[in-house]
């Protein structure tokens, strides 16, 4: 019979459990919600579930490179322990493998790629019950052509930058390295959304008002707050780290051009695990 998507989305939103065992537990049940409920609980993946509602704001950031594709991922687990183990990282690297080959669209697309275990779904869940804790793919992204990666504090920080010509190694090192360290939004001043440098106008006119300043001046002190401004989120204008004589897009010196690039920093904006160890500890002596 044929399974809706629907049945499949209401019964993974009912057991938290993954796509694929949803599907099955469905066929198996004759597309009854409640009896594939069921086996899905009878099939023992009641744990993995509990285990899925769990906090994973660890992991690291990793970039994986095959001929001319680079990917940068962050996949999260609980604890920094089990972020820093060799089954850990080697799970990351396989995934990274997994996205250079398929090019999945999303993490959607990649949870549902072909792997060794069937489905990198799967993968995910197998480890889950061998490791002990709860592991997410977070987010990833994927180019082709010429570009590095820079992966800061054993994996805390990811940077990676595409250029349009095969860089000067040093020099693309070091834009990574400058993206890492001073956060830039933007690639160059043409970049920024019009709307938000008016925004940001607005803001420093109020403020110059409101620090006193005669209105013949304000205009020009908002342009050069806004130079000022352009200096902290734009790339090519920043100050270069190594050198602040100069900034980024003189260090290149045109030798190549910044296409993109992506800055990953591991568990930002996730919720955080609140330990409590004392009350973690009365728990188990409870039983």
């Amino acid at each position: 019979m044929s399974i809706s998507a629907k049945d499949v989305k209401a019964l993974r939103e009912r057991t938290g459990c993954g796509m694929m065992d949803c599907k099955k537990a469905l066929t198996e049940a004759g597309g009854d919600i409640e009896k594939a409920a069921e086996i899905l609980r009878e099939k023992g993946l009641a744990s993995a579930v509990k285990k899925a509602g769990r906090i994973a704001a660890e992991g690291v950031v990793a970039a994986y490179k095959e001929g001319d594709i680079a990917v940068l991922l962050e996949v999260n687990c609980e604890t920094d322990f089990v972020a820093k183990t060799e089954q850990f990282k080697g799970l990351v690297n396989d995934i990274a493998k997994i996205i250079v080959k398929e090019a999945p669209a999303d993490v959607e697309a990649l949870m549902a790629a072909p792997c060794e275990a069937g489905t990198v779904e799967e993968m995910m869940k197998n480890a889950v019950a061998t490791i002990g804790e709860n592991m997410k793919i977070r987010r990833f992204v994927r180019v082709q052509g010429y570009s590095d990666t820079y992966i800061h504090l054993g994996g805390k920080i990811g940077v990676l930058v595409q250029t349009d010509v095969e860089p000067d190694a040093e020099a693309i090192h070091d834009v990574a390295m400058q993206i890492a360290a001073a956060k830039p939004t933007y690639i160059s001043k043409e970049d920024v959304d019009a709307d938000e440098i008016a925004h940001e106008k607005e803001i420093l006119r109020a403020q110059a008002i409101n620090e006193g300043k005669p209105e013949k001046i304000v205009d020009k002190m908002v342009e050069g707050r806004i130079q000022k401004y352009y200096k902290e989120v734009c790339l090519l204008e920043q100050p270069f780290v190594k050198d602040d004589e100069k900034n980024v897009a003189k260090m290149i010196g045109g030798r190549f051009n910044v296409l993109s690039f992506v800055r990953y920093e591991m568990g930002e904006g996730l919720e955080k695990r609140n330990e409590n160890f004392a009350e973690e500890i009365q728990k188990q002596m409870n039983g």
